[in-house]
This record gives structure tokens, C-alpha cells and sequence, in this order.
């Protein structure tokens, strides 16, 4: 049957295209509401295009038209405009929105509050450890790790209650802001090995790990607390150490830099205290004023004064 009487009669017409003789692809159109909503999609893409970021172009893209958000830029209050985009309108929720309004209003409480305040209060101390926990996370762990317990012979430990440079809201803030340099001159080139091995059981015996040999041990004390060594300028004659030069305790068997703790046996421990005798310690923390706001540093003090309880 032709398609010319296919169409006389109403039936379904046919490509005209036959397989194995009788086999025929039907040319059935297509639904008139599917072309009408193709159509509105090639429309509205076109629309989209105009109005939206859509194709690249080079090293930039079309930034669409009639399109602008306008929100605060970080912390200098100045507001900018820009095109829409999905940064943007991140930054703008974040600015803007009212669970971002309530806590703008709530942090600008507790910044307000002295530190008594804040640690004192509930709401505000777990909205301070909430808050805070991403700024330490943002900055502050790389080097002290996301918990505050640090790298031995590397970063400080933050959670021991063991402060090198004072562990009081003030002082911590004061680190904060100036940052910390941290230098112990090394002995290597000064000292014998016997004076090094001799000053390493002295300080060993100061943490009460015994082991070493008596006369060796006073041999390093003479060092320790005399001209020779001149340990005691920093560290004080009972080894106790200054915050003011952020020198450690000897004492209380703390160890920041010599892995004393870690280590087997006392030859190993010895072998620590003697290794930083020996090469010194050069470290440096930076400093955060001018990186991070006012109140951000305020919480981050007092987010790292709970961590240990401060002193």
C-alpha cells in the first residue's frame, strides 16, 4: 500500500523504506505537547545564557546581565558588587541570611564579654568552642593538630596545661597577636662529648629518670648551673624555666622537642635530651594580628585556653 493512499484512508504512514519485503519503519510524528516543550527548553536556555555565567570564553566567561548581588567583603565592612554566581551568592547567605543575621548579633555578644564571661556562661562558652573550632581548624591545626595536642620535637602541645610562654587568657592573646620565636642556641660546637653526655643525665635527673652515672650527673650540674654551660639564664638554677623567654620546664618531665617520653630505656631517653643539647631548637610561630580580626582572635584565646584550662 503507497503512502498516498495511506493518508486517503487514515492509516499510519510509512517511511517507504522495506526490509526483506514486508519489514517497514512507520513515520509516526511526534507528540505535539513534546515539540511545544522542546521548544520552550531552547528558549529558556537562550534566556539563561543572557541572564546568567554560562560559556567560557578565553581565560574568563559571559557574566550574563541584570544579574548583581551586593554583600560585605570579609571583615572591612565595605560592600561590593559583583555579578551573580554561586560564590557569591554563598557569601551573600552567608552575610545576610537570618540564621547568618542571629549569629553575627549573638558573636558580636560574646566578642563584647570579657573572657570570664565566656568561659563562665554555658551558652556562651559552647557557642565560643563551636565557633572557634573551625578558626583553630583553619589555622591553627596544620601545625598543632585538630585536637591542640601538637608534634613533639616540632609543635607544642596545647592540651597539657604545660605553657612555654603562660598559659593565662592574656598571654595566650599576647602569643596570638606577636607570634612566638622559640631559639636555644645548639652546644655541639661549644661543648666535648663528655660535657654534652654529662649535662644531658643532669637535666634527665632533674624529671627524676634515673639511670645515669652519679659523678657524670654532677659534672653536668656544675655545667648546667656555671659559667660553662649558662643553662640557668634561661632555664633558671632549679631548671623551672621562664615564660618571659618562653624557655621550658625541666621539671615536670614535659617534653616538647626531646621525645623523652617516647622513648625505651634510659640510653634512648639520654640520647633524646642529648640531641637537642647538641643542635639547639630554632622555631617559630607567627604572628596572627592583622590576619585574623579582633574577635577572632579573642575566641581563638579563649578556645585555646579551654582546650587545657589555662593556668
Amino acid at each position: 500500500m503507497s503512502n498516498a493512499t495511506d493518508k486517503q484512508t487514515g492509516a499510519v504512514q510509512t517511511t517507504g523504506h522495506a526490509w526483506d519485503g514486508d519489514l517497514q519503519e512507520y513515520n509516526n510524528p511526534l507528540p505535539r505537547w513534546w515539540v511545544w516543550t522542546f521548544y520552550a527548553t531552547v528558549i529558556f536556555a537562550i534566556v539563561y545564557w543572557i541572564l546568567y555565567p554560562a560559556w567560557p570564553i578565553g581565560t574568563s566567561y559571559t557574566k550574563g546581565i541584570g544579574n548583581t548581588i551586593t554583600f560585605t567583603v570579609d571583615q572591612t565592612g565595605e560592600e561590593t558588587t559583583t555579578h551573580w554566581n554561586t560564590r557569591a551568592l554563598l557569601a551573600h547567605d552567608m552575610e545576610y541570611s537570618d540564621g547568618a543575621v542571629k549569629q553575627q548579633q549573638y558573636l558580636n555578644e560574646i566578642i563584647g564579654a570579657s573572657y570570664d564571661e565566656i568561659l563562665s556562661d554555658p551558652d556562651k562558652s559552647a557557642f565560643m568552642r563551636s565557633y572557634a573550632k573551625g578558626l583553630f581548624g583553619d589555622n591553627c591545626a596544620a601545625c598543632h593538630g585538630s585536637g591542640g595536642t601538637g608534634v613533639v620535637g616540632l609543635f607544642p602541645n596545647l592540651v597539657d596545661d604545660a605553657w612555654l610562654w603562660g598559659g593565662s587568657t592574656a598571654r595566650i592573646e599576647e602569643t596570638l597577636r606577636q607570634g612566638r620565636m622559640g631559639f636555644m642556641p645548639g652546644f655541639g660546637p661549644t661543648f666535648t662529648e663528655a660535657q654534652l653526655d654529662a649535662t644531658a643525665a643532669y637535666v634527665l635527673s632533674m624529671s627524676g629518670h634515673e639511670g645515669g652515672d652519679a659523678e657524670q650527673v654532677a659534672m653536668g650540674q656544675k655545667i648546667f648551673k656555671g659559667e660553662t654551660g649558662g643553662c640557668y639564664y634561661c632555664h633558671t638554677s632549679e631548671g623551672t624555666g621562664l615564660e618571659s623567654v618562653g624557655s621550658a620546664n625541666l621539671t615536670d618531665s614535659i617534653w616538647t622537642v626531646a621525645d623523652v617520653n617516647g622513648a625505651e630505656g634510659y640510653e634512648a631517653k639520654h640520647a633524646a635530651v642529648k640531641h637537642v643539647i647538641e643542635n639547639g631548637i630554632s622555631r617559630h610561630m607567627p604572628a596572627w594580628e592583622g590576619r585574623l580580626s579582633d574577635g577572632e582572635i579573642k575566641l581563638l584565646t579563649a578556645y585555646v585556653y579551654s582546650l587545657s584550662g589555662g593556668q
